[in-house]
């Protein structure tokens, strides 16, 4: 396809490494040079210098011939204008990153109205992911499908865990859950494991079930899942706006610390039932004045990665408070994984792999929808969800059993008219099922491309 992303910051550089490996077209636009070379010296992918919503520049992208135009400047404003014009001028699909609470809650009815394709806010995808997690603190990570009846949830083998040194049978037949383990990271390796895989402390697992299964499953373990009643977030921006509300109303107690005395303010009136501290969340004799030690959950959300893991570090080592470390840059995940962070919010990735997921089903067939995308383990790994429109040939109506499924690929669930489905041999794939399944061969875009040729 050919592709047009308006606006080189960290999103777009992250869009251009995944979109420019699935053999589209890319340029990209921007009004600052070094920004533009940043990108095109290091990245396969062309720019132009210009203003986005600038019709001629624009044209000079190449706007009447492209598929797709993404907006990810840093104004909302520009984003939606410059996805308008690109509709009017090119005709061609429009995604726009939208941050602004108050554009938030019009989002479907400025997507209808304006004829934009998609609206991601970064901001409130991450938000949601850690009220997840707060709601589920064992989890590292949690990962969503089939609208929330399906989840990936990954967490952590310690000593205590019955899992230690156990195959993976011994989640069937001794534990008798109904959960799948999709994949396993153990120091660099990811496997997508068998049978007599044995799990050694340290083991990163991923499983598939339901809610209700998966925490059945926990406390077989020996792990605890109780959710969190209190919460304290350093950082007043726009994940800790989204995020308090989403705590406030399942009735967890939230205070948030923020320097700005301005956004204090603005924070009071809008979350009144949240507590507003206004001082230098870095400081470690005003956290324990606020309760460090007693708090549940804790997420470091300031604009600074160095802040956020040092505060995350601090809190890991005075309480016994679930965290969450807010990462903007992904240049050192290796050093972040020998920390043993508890759990890492990456923004800038969930809006890639929305956006990435979007262009992939553009690129398909009619016989599937890709109905979610999660790349996992730096990349590694990809989690799909696939909903299946028609009768295919070698996929449909045969037992998975019988499915000659290409290597490195695990068929994790099925969502069935209602019905979530931890499929076995016998299991067959039905039109309008709901497919989740886990790959280490990148770029599917097609349920059919996981047949061997």
């Amino acid at each position: 396809m050919q592709i047009i992303i308006v606006g080189c910051g960290k999103v777009c550089y992250t869009l251009v490494e995944q979109l420019s490996g699935e053999d589209h077209n890319i340029v990209v636009i921007d009004e600052k040079e070094e920004r533009v070379r940043a990108i095109t010296d290091e990245l396969d992918a062309m720019g132009v210098i210009g203003n986005g919503v600038s019709y001629q520049t624009l044209l000079e992208a190449g706007i009447t011939k492209a598929d797709l135009l993404i907006a990810v400047t840093g104004s909302d404003e520009q984003n939606l204008l410059c996805c308008v014009l690109a509709k009017k001028t090119g005709n061609c699909k429009t995604i726009a990153r939208i941050r602004t609470p108050l554009y938030q809650s019009e989002s479907e009815f400025l997507r209808e109205q304006l004829g934009i394709s998609m609206i991601t806010n970064p901001e409130f995808a991450s938000a949601s992911e850690i009220a997840r997690i707060f709601q589920f603190p064992s989890a590292l990570k949690i990962d969503t499908f089939a609208k929330g009846r399906i989840e990936m949830l990954h967490f952590r083998v310690t000593e205590e865990c019955a899992l230690k040194n156990q195959p993976m049978t011994y989640i069937r037949q001794h534990l008798k859950c109904n959960v799948l383990v999709c994949t396993v990271t153990r120091e660099d390796e990811v496997f997508i494991p068998r049978g007599d895989f044995v799990f050694h402390v340290g083991d990163t697992v991923a499983i598939v079930s339901t809610p209700s299964k998966a925490s059945e499953f926990f406390k077989k373990i020996g792990i605890n899942i109780g959710r969190i009643r209190t919460a304290m977030l350093v950082g007043g921006g726009k994940i800790a706006y989204y995020l308090a509300q989403r705590l406030i109303a399942v009735g967890i107690e939230t205070k948030i610390i923020e320097s700005n005395e301005v956004i204090c303010k603005e924070l009071s009136e809008l979350l009144p039932e949240a507590t507003i501290i206004c001082g230098d969340g870095t400081n470690q004799k005003l956290l324990m004045q606020e309760g460090l030690e007693r708090v549940q959950g804790f997420a470091a959300l300031t604009g600074l990665d160095e802040e956020n893991i040092l505060l995350s570090l601090f809190a890991k080592k005075v309480s016994g408070a679930k965290v969450v470390t807010k990462i903007d840059r992904t240049n050192f995940t290796s050093v972040l994984n020998d920390l043993e962070m508890d759990s890492i919010s990456y923004p800038r990735f969930q809006t890639a792999d929305s956006i990435v997921k979007y262009a992939r089903s553009m690129n398909a067939s009619l016989h599937t929808n890709v109905e979610n995308l999660y790349k996992l383990q730096d990349g590694r790994v990809e989690a799909l969800e696939f909903l299946i429109n028609e009768e295919i040939p070698g996929i449909t109506g045969t037992t998975l059993l019988n499915m000659k499924l290409r290597k490195n690929i695990l068929i994790c669930s099925i969502y069935r008219r209602g019905t979530v489905i931890i499929p076995s041999g016998q299991d067959m794939l039905n039109v309008g099922d709901s497919v989740v399944m886990v790959t280490t061969n990148a770029h599917l875009g097609d349920i059919r491309e996981i047949i061997e040729d």
